[in-house]
């Protein structure tokens, strides 16, 4: 028997090799003015200008102009959270990223 081969056991992960995994698989999302795609598509001649996207946005990235529309006045603050187009009722706003 000395042929036979030990039984192969899996070895356990601790917590911070667990997190440092699944670092490795997030995608960081940074926006550098004047280098790569702003974060956010604004659609503006669909839009009603109904607020909702300024009033949910948890980074308060956007503005409204004059007309009350909004613009992505701080793009570096967002986080791809997905708020502001999942709650807009004319899909005026669309993500570069996602």
């Amino acid at each position: 028997m000395p042929d036979e081969k030990p039984e192969e056991v899996p070895v356990k992960k601790t917590a911070a090799e667990k997190e440092a995994q699944t670092e490795d698989k997030k995608i960081k999302y940074s926006y550098q003015e004047g280098k790569g795609l702003p974060p956010l598509n604004l659609y503006l001649h669909w839009c009603k200008a109904c607020n909702i996207c300024i009033s949910f946005c948890p980074q308060k990235v956007f503005d409204p102009d004059r007309d009350g529309r909004p613009i992505v006045a701080r793009p570096e603050k967002c986080t791809q959270c997905a708020i502001c187009w999942l709650h807009c009722p004319d899909f005026v706003i669309t993500s570069n990223y996602k």
